[in-house]
């Protein structure tokens, strides 16, 4: 199979970047302590690193053996494992956020008693 390089590199680049700024959108409502919208953004970043992940997948499994990386595909496929770093990462920061919250309303409970 011919694989169409350009195209696989600038989807790797898209799915990694939209799965980061999902990410960090869930964060931002974890901070605002909105988790309904921190679900939703964790499921869109979930969905756009699997997107990306099936476009990594292809240029490996086609990828022709004398085929040189070049920056573009070295950069690309560092942009989506960031990604997946930084949302396991930020998903370990909403559950903070979810335990600080549950801790702030045990301590609301307490001082109206």
């Amino acid at each position: 199979m011919n694989i169409d390089y350009e195209k696989t590199m600038t989807q790797l680049i898209l799915h990694g970047g939209n799965a980061r700024g999902a990410a960090y959108e869930a964060l931002d409502a974890a901070e605002e302590e909105d988790f309904e919208t921190v679900e939703l953004k964790l499921e869109e970043a979930d969905e756009e690193f699997v997107a990306g992940h099936k476009w990594q997948t292809e240029l490996i499994s086609n990828q022709d053996d004398e085929a040189t990386p070049t920056f573009l595909m070295i950069h690309a496929q560092d942009h989506l494992m960031t990604a997946q770093a930084e949302l396991v990462l930020i998903k370990r920061l909403i559950n903070q956020h979810r335990e600080m919250e549950k801790l702030r309303q045990r301590i609301s409970v307490l001082e109206k008693q």
